[in-house]
């Protein structure tokens, strides 16, 4: 029987896989760094989030991009409990919004950059993402909403180049973005804002299962600009809880090179809001998060075991 379109692309990437793996093996020795998203934790306290993550094994956490922690506390309970930070995940309101018409809006957003990549240097993380658009709003107010974020994300070069913090530009699906929905908009974007220090990307499995044809091909597409890459299965829940083949998605990170130092694989799973960011603002469900944390990374690490063993 003729496979399907998906399973064609699935089975040349698996065939890449093997073929680079027995080529250049000393390629594939490293594994994926895993981390973990922990806005999705509400208020608790951050001592509590950064135990959960240690008691499954983790070694870097992605913070919420929210500087109200002072850099010491951050600093004590990160080696307290044996753990680095990646990067962090911008929040982006319509209020702090790069593509809006209301100037102030726009200051809000690259005054927040500023902010959030200096903490973030500050205690060691690599990168912050950065939403061209604000989520929770999914329609456009006019068509130039692309070209007038890039220009003001442009204005934020500088920032960048200070704090040696690396901008991960991140595709969201179209219910609650308004652009840049797809990697190839993500790298049209960056084309846009043509900066030097502006040239990453961060993925979204779950984004791209909504927006792209395949998510393996989605992966290869980002290349060497794709810096994270977050993890969630079709339904938003912890990997194997749906519907995305993981395995491929694991086979094409390894392929961009993503097992390589300063390179992420980030675990976001939230439940499928239009506007997720309410989980950041809530008090925090223990026992989901204690279960959600275990599963995710006890299913990815056997999936991942098994990609390496081919």
């Amino acid at each position: 029987m003729k496979p399907q379109n998906f399973v064609v692309i699935n089975r040349e990437i698996e065939r890449r896989f093997v073929e680079e793996k027995k080529k250049n093996p000393d390629r594939f020795e490293r594994k994926l760094s895993l981390s973990w998203s922990i806005w999705m934790f509400g208020t608790e306290p951050i001592e509590d989030s950064l135990r959960r993550l240690q008691n499954n094994g983790l070694e870097y956490v992605e913070i919420k991009g929210d500087t109200s922690i002072s850099r010491e506390r951050m600093k004590h309970a990160l080696v307290s409990f044996g753990l680095r930070v990646s990067g962090a995940c911008g929040m982006f309101s319509p209020e702090r919004d790069l593509s809006s018409l209301n100037p102030d809006y726009q200051k809000n957003a690259i005054d927040y950059i500023r902010e959030v990549s200096r903490y973030v240097s500050g205690i060691g993380g690599t990168y912050m993402i950065v939403v061209p658009g604000a989520v929770g709003r999914p329609k456009a107010v006019d068509n130039f909403e692309m070209e007038r974020s890039a220009a003001a994300l442009k204005k934020c070069a500088i920032i960048f180049e200070e704090t040696g913090v690396k901008p991960a530009i991140e595709p969201i699906r179209s219910a609650e973005v308004s652009i840049v929905h797809t990697i190839d908009e993500a790298l049209e974007y960056l084309r846009f804002v043509n900066e030097p220090s502006i040239g990453f990307v961060n993925g979204d499995i779950y984004h791209m299962l909504n927006g792209e044809r395949h998510v393996g091909e989605a992966i290869l597409k980002c290349g060497e600009k794709l810096l994270n890459l977050h993890i969630a299965d079709s339904n938003r829940d912890a990997p194997g809880k749906g519907q995305i083949d993981i395995d491929t998605a694991i086979m094409a990170a390894y392929l961009v090179g993503m097992n390589r130092e300063g390179r992420f694989i980030t675990f976001e799973p939230l439940g499928p809001y239009p506007d997720p960011y309410v989980l950041s603002t809530g008090p925090c469900d223990v026992d989901l998060m204690d279960r959600l944390v275990r599963e995710s990374v006890d299913y990815f690490r056997e999936r991942e075991e098994v990609v390496r063993s081919l």
